[in-house]
């Protein structure tokens, strides 16, 4: 009778030590867990914008002396921070003064100088900043640039654009265009159609934006176009095209230069 009573009782005290080793079983433990699910950040569809300004900064055209400089570089660092855009794209701009507008905004930059009369332009009222061209600044890093004349200019400057290629995989580009008219055979239609061709080979999502002189539009197929019809100064020349999605364009007027200032708003592509 003792020997019966006691065998129930062994497998109970054996019972109760095999379920306290499960309980504190660190292996048991982990592997009775759920897996944590993996997550990665979706950079589809992400928020894009970019601030399009012409500065008027060479010192040799009419328009400088309304920039009050340095008063022009202040408001352009100042719409940059103001808009937290990832680009911007600057025409008649100065070197130096682009890579002041970078240091004091943290952007990355790239500058394309402009070939006037056989040379780089020297900027001038106050000397020291540097060559007259274009610029493309941006919150990423930069991976990559191109940059090349047109083919044909009217008058003594000639005109280029700009590409750079950021870390995030997208193309952003910039022009200023001849001043002699859109009419057919005119320097600024043959280079509204070069530039077109380059901005359709670009094979990665692309923003364009830039004073083209014209009210016609230089995109290529598939890419939308807006414009600064709205604006008060020189309204209907500078333009935006791009194959992002769901764009749109925002006026803001300035003080220190002779074209309002546009922002565009879009959403990347997956």
């Amino acid at each position: 009778m003792i020997k019966l009573l006691l065998t129930p009782l062994r497998v109970l005290a054996v019972g109760c030590l095999l379920a306290t080793a499960l309980l504190l079983s660190p292996a048991v433990s982990l592997a009775a867990a759920p897996a944590a699910k993996e997550t990665h950040p979706d950079h589809g569809r992400g928020p894009y914008s970019l601030l399009q300004m012409n500065l008027c900064l060479s010192g040799y055209a009419g328009c400088y002396s309304g920039t009050e400089y340095p008063k022009i570089v202040d408001e352009t660092v100042a719409r940059i921070q103001a808009n937290r855009v990832n680009a911007v794209t600057l025409n008649e701009a100065c070197s130096e003064d682009v890579a002041q507008i970078a240091a004091r905004t943290g952007y990355h930059f790239r500058f394309a100088t402009v070939i006037y009369n056989g040379a780089p332009l020297s900027c001038k009222t106050p000397e020291g900043r540097g060559v007259f061209g274009n610029a493309v600044l941006t919150k990423e890093a930069i991976k990559a640039s191109q940059d090349a004349p047109f083919s044909v200019f009217s008058g003594v400057e000639q005109r280029r654009w700009l590409c750079v290629t950021t870390a995030r995989g997208l193309d952003v580009c910039t022009s200023h265009l001849s001043t002699d008219g859109e009419a057919p055979g005119s320097a600024n239609s043959v280079q509204c159609a070069e530039l077109s061709q380059v901005l359709a080979t670009r094979g990665r999502p692309t923003v364009f934006a830039g004073d083209v002189n014209r009210r016609s539009s230089c995109a290529p197929t598939g890419l939308w176009t807006l414009t600064d019809a709205a604006a008060t100064q020189s309204p209907g020349i500078q333009h935006a095209y791009g194959n992002l999605v769901a764009p749109t364009v925002e006026i803001e007027p300035t003080t220190y230069t002779d074209h309002d200032a546009i922002v565009v708003r879009a959403r990347l592509p997956h």
